[in-house]
């Protein structure tokens, strides 16, 4: 079985906690002591997962980078999950969907980022492009603080056919474009949603942002040109968090 190494106390704990992926060992540092580490070897131990002690280089080795915190884990590979499966599972909830969807993010950590919120408001999904955006690897699960091990994830090979999928199920899709005359304040996002988000500097593809419902952008003041892409994501998410709780 094809296997990969995740690294960092978070991550390894949430792929552990979650048990969505396959954890075949986890190597610590010999010399680092911490409760988060011993909560990770109580979990090996109740799991019978294969615990090796390393050394600081021999872990560096492993991992590729020293950003490790004194532990890693060999886990199967990152469960997708099918985009068909994903509206199936709101459907049998409460039927109202909360979806992110993501174009032109090539930065893991950008991408990790907004995993991290996205699983903090509540959001049901997250969709990818196969192609022009990062993919869920190990850099994204550490920048996600472990939020990737729990968070549903589908990669589509055809974003403006998904986003149609997505219209014939009843999800209003919101994109968001620095240039919109509309305010995402002013959007009712509390029904069904499925918001768009654009790499910093391509932002969205002109045919996804043609197939959106609404355009919205996020008010700013100074000097500076745009949000980063996190950051937009965060706004845009909690308002519509905001909005969702209040109603």
């Amino acid at each position: 079985m094809k296997t990969e190494i995740i690294y960092g106390m978070h991550p390894v704990y949430e792929a552990m906690s979650a048990r969505r992926r396959q954890v075949f060992a986890i190597y610590l540092v010999k010399e680092k002591k911490s409760g988060r580490l011993a909560r990770i070897e109580s979990l090996a131990d109740s799991s019978r997962v294969l615990q090796h002690v390393v050394g600081l280089e021999e872990l560096n080795a492993l991992v590729g980078t020293a950003e490790h915190q004194g532990v890693a884990a060999r886990v199967s590979p990152y469960p997708l999950t099918e985009f068909s499966d994903l509206l199936q599972t709101v459907q049998a909830g409460d039927g109202k969907f909360f979806l992110l969807m993501l174009d032109n993010i090539v930065d893991p950590q950008n991408l990790g980022a907004v995993i991290r919120t996205a699983l903090c408001v509540g959001v049901d999904g997250v969709i990818l492009p196969k192609d022009r955006c990062a993919s869920p690897t190990p850099a994204v699960s550490k920048a996600s603080a472990g939020a990737l091990e729990h968070i549903r994830l589908t990669r589509v090979t055809n974003m403006v056919q998904t986003m149609q999928h997505c219209k014939r199920a009843g999800i209003w899709i919101i994109g968001l474009q620095r240039e919109a005359t509309l305010s995402i304040y002013s959007g009712d996002l509390t029904g069904s949603i499925a918001i768009v988000l654009g790499g910093e500097q391509k932002g969205i593809r002109p045919l996804v942002q043609r197939n959106c419902d609404f355009i919205f952008s996020i008010p700013q003041r100074g000097p500076v040109d745009s949000l980063n892409a996190s950051a937009a994501a965060a706004v845009a998410m909690y308002e519509a968090f905001r909005q969702r709780q209040k109603g």
